[in-house]
């Protein structure tokens, strides 16, 4: 059933404002806990450490100084990333020069890798970037370049080039730019795995495409172990399948979601639940299973019907060079960011059950050896193979984040602390995730210290594991969000870039005018369900009165219908209240809520009024 009854009318209905409310000041005594005061240390020391990193790494330009490459080992796409996570640390209410700076390195990696050419590379000898946007590439490798750009809406929403880039990088997917002719209306493909701003490759791409031009890798860090440039080209030699759609392209969805989210035309709704409807259709066609290649008549599998095909899918188990064994390298699971944002969209719940079906689809195909249950990862001509220990669970977190089931959960591989926490079994885990997400601060400040590299000796992606904003804790904590990225306790998950914030809450400063937190003031939530959050807020100054607007989402989706301070029920009809913590005092607040009701929107809350 589609809860978002509120978005079947005009599109208009995106800017009637939900009701706001106004709600009693917070006037009980609470010494500040460990929990509050390792928060708002985190939040400083980690805007302290974005500015060093930035300090030593971009230039006056905004400009990532390193060796400038296209390809996928390392390329414009990693640039970027080394500003991951800063628009949330400084939405989570970093300091404003947290903002600042990734504005500029974003300003400044677009002029960088715009100017910056290949030779032999015939995608980039143009530049490799056109119109602000690579001029031709993987979805993997895309989404991950936007990771930033995807939640650069979350602070500065009217940030008029942020939504005219909002705007026409949609374009390139919704069939509106006929210079970049990506998507097949029609047939409601998007017609290659490697697309972009100079639209689709329609033919089966080289090595070179994916390696770039030659260079020396001696001296250089290197992501998958070459040591020399052939090792570079023969990781990609089978990477040559590439035309027709693939589930890696519905990630684009993320960027028709923020022109969405921006103008609040109904088109761009209409674009993403149209696509993800015909993955959908042809999933169920398929025994349940998203193929991993349609062809350019939107056949699954084409002519020879090997649904499993295409570069990443079902079926990709490519050379290693440097080891000489196959490796399993299915990216199929990355598309579940395409079904959260339709569910954050519309609230319905088939864009959940499409992977319950699929999760049950391959478990069916479970086997047991010496005693161990074991499930497929990967399909070939041969049929299933790359089975692992256990059932099937991948990305059963995030559809039980979505969804609230506890069907859900007890599917998901859900043996964390975060969910354990919140099943009150693990109290003392805010308190131990704040101090380690310190302890990674000062361990990565620590190497970077020490860092000896030159512009001429660093590529793009050498510190990645390095950036110093390390938000997932204070996202699990604050907001009650899930962060769509590798998660610090698994090794095996991919990661994941370009999502988008889901959240249960947000919060802003309204005397500041600004995303985040208000100073002094910390926020734990303890209790998530489908109809109710339960959040402790706290005010750590001790003669100074702060006031915070609380958002119901992370992009008000939901709608708050009561609030429990303290015994007293406080009945709203709001996606957003006021509250005023005053000095040194705080209190537990279970708010009632329906969720996924309003249409979601980058409208400041009290634009929204």
């Amino acid at each position: 059933m589609n809860r978002r009854h509120l978005l079947m009318g005009a599109a208009a209905l995106v800017f009637a404002p939900p009701a706001t409310a106004r709600a009693q000041a917070i006037t009980t005594p609470m010494p500040a806990p460990d929990w509050a005061l390792l928060q708002r240390e985190a939040l400083r020391v980690q805007s302290e450490a974005v500015e060093a990193f930035y300090g030593k790494y971009f230039d006056e330009r905004g400009y990532f100084q390193c060796f400038e490459r296209w390809g996928a080992n390392d390329g414009p796409d990693d640039a970027i990333e080394n500003c991951n996570d800063w628009p949330h640390l400084h939405a989570l209410g970093g300091s404003d020069k947290v903002l600042e700076l990734y504005k500029r390195a974003w300003e400044g990696h677009l002029k960088q890798y715009t100017e910056a050419h290949t030779v032999e590379t015939p995608i980039a000898r143009d530049g490799m970037y056109h119109r602000e946007f690579p001029v031709m590439n993987d979805w993997q490798h895309l989404s991950e370049g936007l990771s930033v750009f995807n939640v650069m809406g979350l602070s500065d929403p009217h940030d008029p080039k942020f939504q005219e880039r909002a705007r026409r990088f949609a374009g390139f997917y919704t069939g509106e730019d006929k210079a970049a002719p990506n998507y097949d209306p029609k047939r409601k493909i998007i017609r290659s795995m490697i697309s972009g701003s100079k639209g689709p490759m329609l033919r089966q791409a080289t090595a070179l495409d994916w390696a770039g031009d030659q260079f020396n890798p001696a001296g250089f860090f290197m992501e998958h172990g070459e040591s020399t440039y052939q090792e570079t080209l023969d990781h990609y030699v089978d990477y040559t399948d590439v035309v027709g759609d693939s589930p890696l392209n519905l990630q684009a969805t993320g960027l028709v979601m923020n022109a969405y989210m921006i103008a609040g035309e109904r088109k761009y709704r209409d674009w993403i639940t149209s696509y993800l409807d015909a993955w959908i259709q042809r999933a169920k066609a398929n025994g349940n299973v998203l193929p991993s290649f349609v062809d350019l008549k939107g056949r699954i599998g084409g002519k020879r019907k090997q649904w499993y095909g295409n570069v990443y899918g079902w079926g990709f188990s490519p050379i290693d060079p440097t080891t000489g064994k196959r490796e399993d390298r299915n990216r199929v699971p990355r598309a579940i960011v395409a079904f959260l944002n339709a569910y954050l969209l519309t609230g319905d719940d088939k864009y959940l059950q499409v992977w319950r079906d699929q999760t049950a689809a391959i478990n069916a195909q479970a086997r047991t050896v010496d005693g161990v249950v074991q499930t497929p990862t990967m399909y070939g001509p041969k049929g299933w193979y790359g089975y692992k220990p256990g059932l099937y669970r991948t990305n059963g977190l995030e559809i039980w984040y979505m969804s609230m089931r506890a069907d859900d959960l007890a599917r998901a591989d859900a043996d964390h602390p975060w969910v354990h926490y919140l099943g009150g079994r693990n109290p003392s885990y805010p308190a131990a995730a704040l101090r380690d997400s310190l302890e990674a601060v000062r361990s990565k400040m620590s190497v970077l210290a020490k860092d000896t590299t030159t512009r001429e000796t660093r590529l793009a992606d050498a510190l990645l594991k390095y950036n110093p904003a390390t938000v997932t804790s204070l996202l699990h904590l604050m907001c009650g969000a899930i962060h769509i990225a590798r998660p610090p306790w698994s090794k095996t998950s991919p990661a994941q870039g370009g999502a988008l914030l889901y959240a249960r809450l947000r919060y802003f400063d309204p005397v500041r005018k600004r995303a985040g937190i208000p100073e002094d003031v910390a926020a734990l939530v303890s209790e998530l369900s489908d109809v109710a959050t339960t959040v402790t807020l706290v005010n750590t100054h001790p003669f100074r009165t702060r006031t915070v607007v609380i958002q119901a989402g992370g992009y008000g989706e939901h709608q708050f219908t009561g609030m429990m301070v303290g015994g007293v029920e406080t009945v709203l009809n709001a996606s957003h209240v006021t509250l005023d913590l005053a000095p040194g005092c705080g209190a537990e607040v279970r708010f009632s809520h329906r969720r996924h009701v309003n249409a979601p929107s980058l409208r400041m809350p009290w634009d929204r009024t």
